[in-house]
């Protein structure tokens, strides 16, 4: 098995045992006290909405996203919720039915293996994208299936640069459940995403957050690309 499979298998079966509690969990995560809350509120908003677009919420988990997503796009949007594991989705699924919303639809796929559909208006990934050691490839094929002057928005962790321990450690506690913390040191894979974005879309914006231990990070497809 590769180190790409055996990544994908500890995901898949870390993210089972967390789903039930994830809700509730990951109000504590990366440490209590942090704005996770405000910095998806920030993810969205930085998605440019307006009534009736479609969006792709890539690693949507159990749909945290959704209502403020919704709440924008209004019953004639679209959301195409996207994650590997199924018993994320499976709570998913309760979120959507509990909220009556009709226009939402999962998939479980593994993302850099999704086969986005054309045209989408916004793709949104936050908390999950670093994970993926195919990252930069997911951001790509994204890009290809943006409508010209769609957004793509990372909101995600990082290690911060020249950081004090304690705050290397805030930077990796969320992440130590999911992969190895000396790889994902190694490979950098804020950085891959941010080279990807820079190739890909136009307009790029990068904003690190909380003393540099997650950014937030938005572009457009160039609306006279025509690939």
């Amino acid at each position: 098995m590769s180190e790409v499979d055996r990544t994908r298998e500890r995901l898949i079966e870390t993210y089972r045992k967390k789903a039930k509690h994830y809700d509730i969990t990951s109000r504590f995560y990366p440490a209590p006290g942090y704005p996770q809350r405000a910095q998806r509120l920030g993810a969205v908003e930085a998605l440019g909405l307006r009534a009736g677009d479609c969006v792709i919420d890539i690693a949507c988990g159990t749909g945290l996203n959704f209502p403020l997503i919704e709440a924008v796009i209004g019953p004639d949007g679209r959301i195409v919720g996207v994650d590997l594991t199924d018993a994320m989705l499976a709570h998913a699924q309760d979120r959507v039915e509990t909220n009556g919303w009709s226009n939402v639809s999962l998939v479980q796929a593994d993302a850099a293996h999704f086969d986005f559909p054309n045209e989408v208006d916004a793709i949104v990934c936050t908390y999950a994208l670093s994970q993926v050691p195919e990252c930069a490839e997911v951001i790509a094929h994204g890009a290809a299936a943006l409508s010209r002057g769609g957004r793509w928005v990372v909101l995600d962790l990082r290690v911060p640069d020249n950081a004090p321990g304690w705050l290397v450690q805030l930077g990796t506690t969320m992440v130590r459940p999911f992969t190895s913390i000396e790889e994902w040191i190694m490979r950098r894979p804020w950085d891959a995403i941010r080279a990807a974005m820079q190739q890909e879309l136009t307009d790029l914006s990068w904003t690190e957050l909380c003393f540099g231990t997650a950014f937030l990070a938005a572009g457009s497809r160039d609306p006279y690309r025509l690939s």
